[in-house]
């Protein structure tokens, strides 16, 4: 089934080309991803997907099934600040959600009647599941406080919200904008899990290239307003892309040539030209346009001199933070080496920032004291440190640090070479900070980091809102890094390719000292689940509980684990005594009697089940 379809769909805003002529058609099952750099028109050709915004042009067509429900993940997404979390959970005319939420407000108002009337909605509707996936999706996602007003929420949080609320809705078409962001590792690992499931369809933006290699079968590329399809993953994708790339080049070089051999016929000819040379004078300026086009190179090598590093490099004594009654660290102590990179991860709310700070000096420690080496020059990308002059020119931004950078063998680099390597070109480097997209601002914020010429690069959560192509381009440069690194970020495939120790905050200031890659502690860590105990296993299991009813003992679980086993034992009884009439017949055979005792008994052993933990979820009603 066909749920979009776009022909020669094209949007520019002024003299800008955002995307021309885009075809693209989407069909039930398809998971395509769309990569581009910042700034190139992604969200834009989302919300064009979404039928939030049109197109340019009198001959695009814009076809969206009318069967099918789409729902949109923004980056930014709003709720009613006096709403709360369960409020908005469900907020919605899906049936079935509105059925769980008609059946908790009868568990809250102790309503038997109304409970009862409401079973048998659920039973009609098949939605016992749906409450059972609501509690995992809040669950995973790290959404407990259901009486928390999103106003309080933090940007975070409120993207956090959106996904589960648009995953719980089940909708046809999801449409989702850089998904991952504000999720911790296994977050990541269970929407990962969660998406790959057959029957959904997806069309997103991501940089989570883990992401795009497990869930993805097709990539959009909109590069310099044209769009590529490559069927497949990301691998897929790199190797299709690196083709076409090298097939262009031939072909420019081709058209340059032809170019050079044109130009010359050109300055040959009179002024008065027949027909037929001003037919090949058309083609000349055809070929001039497409021999002119520069083909864009990924490759950016930054080889800084970072500054000289001392023997002492920063040591943490017996470290101790707590925040009241949540300890963040315990008598922490670690002395860096040269050379070291280090990643930080662990579940959102452990202290990974709240570490960078301590370490750094931007906070004080409660117990414990932090040695900086004399010759240590700090570079600390923070989350929340883009502060940037939008009233300055991207170049004037860069020159206020420096007019030139020293690099390796005495060498250096001006301000406009370095940012043409950080993918701003000449042109772009002339406008103003206000009129940047969030991903180039984030791209300038990390060059002016690096302008400074640490020999400490302390990231946190450096990969948000950077595009793919800034990512390899960033790794590039920090793979080459002399001096020491940390780095904090939900992306596993950044981790794995800068970072060989890890420090995991497992929470309560416990905190696992892992010499290798993020990849191998995760296979380690599913080796040491699967050899757990079971009881260890179940009791490891957290489960968020809807607050609705607070006189009760029992927990919505189990009321309605008490409401089903009701059903099912009467369901049972009716059974049983459609066996038993049964043996009324006179004409049964000795081996059909067997068959229907056998079957008696297996009833009677059922309902004896049952109604055993009826019994004991009925004391606690």
């Amino acid at each position: 089934m066909q749920y979009l379809a776009l022909e020669n769909v094209s949007r520019s805003y002024g003299e800008k080309v955002l995307f021309k002529n885009v075809n693209l058609s989407i069909t039930k099952g398809d998971k395509i991803a769309l990569v581009a750099k910042n700034g190139s028109g992604k969200t834009t050709l989302l919300k064009v997907i979404a039928g939030e915004e049109g197109s340019d042009g009198e001959n695009a067509k814009i076809n969206i099934s009318k069967e099918i429900k789409i729902s949109i993940l923004k980056q930014d997404p709003t709720f009613d600040p006096n709403a709360t979390v369960l409020e908005m959970i469900f907020d919605s005319d899906n049936e079935a959600i509105m059925a769980v939420r008609d059946y908790e407000k009868a568990l809250q108002m102790n309503d038997e009647v109304m409970l009862q009337k409401c079973v048998t909605r659920l039973e009609d509707l098949k939605a016992w599941d749906l409450e059972s996936k609501i509690h995992e999706i809040l669950h995973k996602l790290l959404l407990t406080d259901m009486d928390q007003k999103t106003g309080q929420m933090s940007g975070g949080q409120k993207k956090r919200l959106a996904l589960a609320k648009i995953l719980i809705e089940e909708p046809d078409f999801l449409i989702l904008d850089e998904p991952t962001n504000h999720l911790d590792m296994e977050m990541i690992e269970w929407l990962e899990n969660f998406l790959q499931q057959p029957n959904l369809t997806l069309f997103m933006v991501t940089h989570d290239r883990y992401f795009l290699e497990r869930v993805c079968n097709e990539i959009i590329e909109l590069d310099n307003g044209n769009t590529y399809i490559y069927r497949g993953n990301y691998s897929q994708y790199l190797e299709k892309r690196e083709a076409r790339l090298l097939n262009d080049a031939v072909t420019l070089e081709k058209t340059k040539k032809l170019f050079s051999k044109e130009l010359e016929w050109m300055r040959r000819q009179p002024q008065a030209r027949s027909t037929k040379a001003k037919s090949r004078i058309d083609d000349f300026y055809d070929i001039k346009e497409k021999a002119q086009v520069r083909l864009q190179n990924d490759d950016m090598k930054i080889m800084v001199q970072a500054s000289r590093l001392g023997s002492k490099i920063l040591e943490a004594h017996s470290l101790v933070k707590s925040f009241g009654d949540k300890i963040i660290l315990d008598g922490f102590t670690y002395k860096f080496k040269k050379g070291e990179r280090i990643g930080i991860v662990g579940q959102n709310g452990t202290g990974k920032s709240t570490i960078l700070k301590l370490l750094t000096q931007e906070i004080k420690p409660d117990g414990g004291k932090i040695v900086v080496g004399d010759t240590i020059v700090f570079g600390y990308y923070t989350q929340d440190g883009l502060v940037l002059n939008e009233d300055k020119m991207v170049i004037d931004v860069i020159r206020d640090i420096a007019e030139y950078i020293p690099l390796e063998k005495g060498q250096k680099i001006s301000a406009e070479s370095m940012l043409e390597r950080f993918l701003f070109p000449r042109p772009q480097q002339r406008v103003y900070v206000s009129q940047l997209s969030g991903g180039e601002k984030r791209r300038l914020y990390l060059l002016t980091i690096l302008m400074k010429n640490p020999n400490f690069l302390i990231l946190d959560e450096p990969t948000n809102d950077l595009d793919i192509i800034t990512l390899n381009v960033l790794e590039d440069y920090l793979s080459d890094f002399p001096g020491c690194i940390i780095i904090v970020t939900h992306d596993r495939y950044f981790m794995d390719k800068l970072v060989d120790h890890l420090f995991i905050l497992e929470g309560n200031a416990k905190i696992r000292d892992y010499n290798g890659t993020y990849s191998e502690y995760r296979a380690l860590k599913k080796t040491e689940e699967r050899d757990k105990p079971k009881e260890e296993k179940t009791s490891a299991v957290e489960v968020v509980d809807l607050p609705l009813d607070n006189k009760s003992k029992a927990t919505f679980e189990q009321r309605k684990d008490f409401a089903r086993l009701e059903k099912e034992i009467k369901k049972l009884e009716e059974k049983k005594a459609e066996i038993t009439s049964l043996f009324e017949d006179a004409s049964l055979s000795p081996q059909k009697i067997m068959e229907l005792s056998k079957e008696l008994d297996k009833v009677n052993e059922q309902i004896s089940e049952k109604e055993e933990k009826w019994f004991e979820l009925a004391d606690l009603m």
